[in-house]
């Protein structure tokens, strides 16, 4: 600081010539502070420095600068420039775009120049002010802008074309973006990426593929965009084959695409892949930062391994101070079961002064859902707006009322829908259709289910569930008739998948499946291990078969669900000892849950299974989940 102000003072008593004009346009690019900076600008304007549009355009980029970002001070020192130049213009006119509170201001600006500069704008004009339409301006602002580029012959640029692609891509207009990119002299990378998200964003996986294929090279953003697409829409396998394919092809994953690849290792249960990608991350020496992390502790959660993703969690990396990695342990502890240890995390938290968001309360909720803490429950739900300034959205009510349902408070689960802020729709009253049906209250079950047809008449869940529900007392001609409505609707219902990653591998087998190569292996396999179950005491749950079959062949079909030949493909497979990881695209029945843990205790084996709803630990007979879920 002394020999800054040092430097002020040896220039103070010099009235303009050229050699103190540039000491003082020297100590502005040394300013370290917003008070030296006020310091040099009256210095400039002691000294009338500040006349001069160069001197002037360096301090108006220093204030724009992320490090002192003072947009408001920057357009007091635009104002007192009598003839600002382009230069000046485009600084301020790129500061505004990306925010989209003042991106307005970026219009505005390039509509002064228009009109009251002798300057006219350059290709980097159009290109920011452009890239303001892509944040908080829309496409209309963007074609007007468009018209005076194509005036000015500037729209073959590849640099203007390159944001005219990405503002109609970010704006849903995704047939004009590819007008632009087809028309376009000149494309390069970028102008392929841009387009690819915009299909991306669309969840136009078909035609992202086809550029993606096309394209003449490509970068880490194209093959990140591409893994991060598949993610998004569900396709997982896709995902870590595009993964595996960018390995081969000898690209190097980011941040970006090591944080997708290992969504998608979550979201498969693939421990293995995940494990690999965790031990490339620390070989090449890639920084952990607050998204990795939280995707590393949620791939291991969603594996299974919820002791490993509390050692990450607490580990060098961590407690942070960004929310993520906090919602990913909260909501990993929720999906074990692990309810007190997620709450005593969220307390935790608290102390640590970071702020939960609208995900760490979905995370708590549920925690409170699968540990039946009723009244824990409705303290966070009512806590979020009136202590933490978060408000409820429909997920959180949807939270509350699966909460309630569970617990076999039905008629508050109503009564909070119908005062809820926000329309119902068919998901909440879904969510209470379920709890009927666990709890076996039909008349309400009627009822809802008339609601939800009135919301959405081809919801196929909701006839699903009325089945199921009049098939448990024996209702065999209702049943019927609701799966009759599914049939002459066209409607699909999606059937029960299990999967299984062996050696890298994935093994997915549905109800009844015949298509292994080891099908006739793993029948076999199950014959010997019903008679095992029912010497061990295992009774079938007959009441799960929702057909009107015998005895026989009711227990004939429980043993054939999808769950059961993943398990048993699993035991055939591996080593005695080693534990069996299994995911289930639907919620498990009861009598898979209890067949599992006859198995658990009958093969001395450790068995994980992830459902819809979350993880069952099968351990020497007994469940984590305390049968409860």
């Amino acid at each position: 600081m002394k020999r800054f102000s040092t430097l002020l003072a040896s220039t103070k008593r010099i009235h303009p010539p050229s050699d103190a004009h540039h000491q003082l346009i020297s100590i502005v690019d040394s300013c370290k502070s917003l008070d030296q900076i006020k310091q040099t600008h009256a210095q400039m304007i002691t000294t009338g420095l500040i006349l001069h549009a160069y001197p002037a355009s360096r301090l108006i980029k220093l204030l724009t600068l992320q490090k002192f970002a003072s947009l408001s001070y920057a357009h007091q020192v635009f104002d007192q420039i009598p003839l600002p130049d382009l230069f000046i213009y485009n600084t301020l006119i790129q500061a505004h775009a990306p925010t989209t509170h003042s991106s307005h201001i970026s219009l505005l600006l390039f509509r002064s120049l228009l009109c009251h500069s002798c300057h006219q704008p350059n290709r980097y004009t159009f290109v920011f002010v452009l890239n303001s339409c892509c944040y908080g301006l829309g496409v209309l602002e963007g074609e007007q802008v468009r018209v005076h580029a194509i005036k000015r012959g500037f729209e073959t640029s590849v640099f203007v074309s390159n944001v005219l692609i990405r503002m109609y891509a970010n704006r849903g207009s995704i047939g004009d973006a590819r007008r632009v990119f087809d028309w376009s002299v000149e494309l390069d990378m970028f102008s392929w990426n841009s387009l690819i998200s915009g299909y991306v964003g669309l969840g136009d996986l078909e035609m992202a593929r086809e550029l993606f294929d096309d394209m003449p090279q490509r970068d880490v953003v194209s093959w990140s965009t591409m893994i991060g697409g598949c993610v998004q829409v569900g396709c997982f396998m896709e995902a870590m084959e595009l993964f595996h394919e960018m390995q081969l092809a000898g690209a190097i994953p980011n941040e970006f695409t090591l944080a997708s690849a290992l969504a998608a290792c979550a979201n498969l249960v693939a421990l293995d892949q995940g494990r690999w990608i965790h031990v490339y991350i620390e070989k090449a020496g890639i920084m952990i930062n607050e998204r990795l992390l939280a995707s590393l502790i949620d791939m291991y959660a969603k594996c299974g391994e919820i002791k490993f993703a509390s050692k990450i969690f607490f580990g060098e990396h961590g407690p942070t101070q960004k929310v993520w990695p906090w919602n990913a342990m909260i909501g990993g502890l929720a999906m074990h079961g692990l309810s007190k240890e997620a709450i005593n995390l969220f307390e935790q938290m608290k102390l640590t002064n970071v702020a939960p968001d609208h995900v760490t309360f979905i995370a708590l909720l549920n925690a409170c859902s699968h540990g039946l803490l009723v009244d824990e429950g409705h303290l966070y739900f009512k806590s979020m707006s009136c202590v933490h300034g978060v408000e409820p959205k429909i997920e959180h009510y949807g939270c509350m009322v699966d909460l309630f349902g569970r617990a076999g408070y039905l008629r508050e689960a109503e009564e909070l829908i119908l005062t809820m802020p926000m329309d119902p729709d068919a998901v909440i009253w879904g969510a209470l259709l379920g709890a009927c049906r666990i709890h076996g209250d039909i008349e309400m079950g009627e009822k809802i289910g008339k609601l939800i047809r009135e919301l959405k008449p081809n919801l196929v869940g909701c006839h699903l569930l009325l089945a199921n529900m009049y098939s448990d007392v024996g209702r065999w001609n209702d049943a019927v008739s609701q799966r009759n409505k599914i049939e002459i609707s066209g409607m699909k219902k999606t059937p029960g998948c299990s999967s299984i990653e062996l050696n890298g591998m994935f093994h997915q087998f549905l109800v009844g499946d015949r298509s292994h190569p080891q099908t006739k292996q793993i029948y076999s396999f199950l014959d010997e291990m019903a008679i095992k179950l029912k010497i061990a005491g295992y009774v079938p749950e007959v009441r799960e078969v929702l057909l009107d079959l015998d005895e026989e062949d009711k227990e004939t079909a429980l043993s054939r669900h999808s769950e059961r030949l993943a398990i048993a493909f699993g035991l055939i497979n591996t080593a005695h000892g080693t534990t069996i990881r299994i995911v289930k695209n639907l919620r498990v029945c009861w009598d898979c849950h209890q067949a599992t843990k006859f198995i658990s205790k009958v093969y001395d084996r450790e068995i994980i299974v992830r459902d819809r709803i979350r993880f069952h630990h099968f351990k020497d007979g007994l469940c984590s989940c305390n049968d409860y879920w």
